[in-house]
């Protein structure tokens, strides 16, 4: 058995393609893909905060405090339009950002302490919405100046304005601690990313060893080596669960030595829950993929042992893949926690574990029933996956 797994191994290592998804994906381009989508993002964001906005104000004259406030507001130049109607075009052609328009009476109506309306026009068909967050705060720093002239004038004492203003003031006590917080955040992204890295690198040396074999025409010669099948099976199941579980572990360590680098300059919550992650939840990770290894190995070999060619054995993989994304998502879906139902579900107990390691929250009771259920799962696959190699049908299937 040992033979034929190094001999295995020995060939997919000189493989490229293996190479790139065991050893490079993991260690080198997927933490710099999130590295730089991380970085990206927060720079996109700080960029759409600081963003010069130009805008158009009609309806000067009916609220002269409010132009004036629009005026004064760093990060906003007016431009000059036309008329009204020369608002969307201008808006289409990137002229202008927003456009407020004041009717008549404003500030009749502010005098006679009744509602006004002013009209916002702006284009909302974008993802980060900014335009009518940095408005709308505009406006809100108008209303509350309104309000205190207002109330002020009736000669209230500084208390009697905050209970006109607000009249139940809400305290909030979060019970959960900053990592907690941060880790309900980031933490259902981490099973995602480990668990789909751990897959697809098993999935093309599955592909290889099963249907490969057999569109080569070697298999044959495999079978009549002096091995039993149990041994053979075993040999390439080893092989798979070797290459996958070896890609997640190298992403973990690579993960941990890269916060372990950059951790100390991260910034507010994000570092805090970044400093509290130690060792031993990295460890205990580690751990929870080496099952989850075990139960993609035997499904790809299954798979691919049935498959007549390559190219049928890509054609039923993907979609599997796409079956597999499943219950890992679900783990990232609101309401969704760890409990002793979830508990039971294959993969999505996993997640959920991985999410509560990194939220620091996790009840050790739920983490060896989750990774005994795991095992068993892997256990079974691997007995399947056995019995699936030993039929005559599937092996020779034409």
């Amino acid at each position: 058995m040992w033979t034929v797994y190094f001999k295995e191994l020995l060939e997919l290592l000189r493989d490229r393609k293996t190479f790139i998804f065991t050893l490079l994906l993991p260690i080198v381009a997927m933490p710099m893909i999130f590295g730089g989508l991380g970085y990206l993002s927060s720079t996109i964001f700080k960029k759409a905060q600081h963003k010069e906005l130009t805008y158009a104000l009609f309806g000067k004259e009916n609220a002269p405090g409010l132009s004036e406030r629009f005026a004064r507001e760093k990060g906003l130049r007016e431009v000059p339009l036309a008329d009204e109607g020369a608002i969307k075009a201008a808006i289409d052609a990137d002229r202008i950002h927003f456009a407020i328009v004041i009717p008549p009476g404003f500030e009749q109506a502010m005098a006679a302490h009744r509602q006004a309306r002013v009209t916002l026009h702006y284009n909302n068909a974008v993802a980060l919405d900014m335009t009518r967050k940095r408005v709308a705060a505009v406006i809100d720093a108008h209303n509350g100046a309104l309000r205190e002239q207002a109330l002020s004038a009736m000669n209230m004492s500084s208390a009697e304005l905050r209970f006109a203003l607000n009249p139940i003031e809400l305290e909030e006590l979060s019970t959960a601690g900053t990592r907690e917080r941060m880790g309900a955040l980031v933490g259902g992204f981490l099973p995602y990313i480990l668990l789909m890295v751990c897959l697809m690198a098993a999935m093309y040396p599955a592909i290889d060893l099963g249907a490969g074999e057999k569109e080569r025409g070697t298999l044959e010669t495999l079978l009549l080596a002096p091995i039993s099948r149990t041994a053979l099976v075993m040999a390439k199941f080893l092989v798979l669960f070797t290459v996958g579980l070896t890609s997640a572990l190298l992403m973990v360590a690579s993960m941990g030595l890269l916060l372990a680098l950059f951790g100390g300059s991260l910034e507010g919550g994000l570092a805090q829950m970044v400093r509290a992650i130690g060792a031993r939840d990295l460890a205990m990770v580690a751990l929870m993929l080496v099952p989850t290894a075990a139960i993609f190995a035997s499904i790809l070999l299954s798979i691919s042992i049935y498959a007549k060619s390559y190219k049928e054995a890509s054609g039923m993989i993907s979609p599997l893949m796409m079956l597999l994304i499943v219950p890992i998502v679900l783990a990232m879906l609101p309401g969704v926690e760890l409990n002793w139902f979830w508990s039971m579900v294959p993969l999505t107990n996993v997640s959920l574990a991985m999410k509560e390691l990194v939220k620091g929250t996790m009840d050790y009771r739920m983490f060896s029933a989750i990774l005994l259920s795991t095992t068993l799962i892997a256990g079974a696959l691997l007995a399947w996956c056995r019995w699936w190699f030993n039929r005559e049908d599937v092996l020779f299937r034409s």
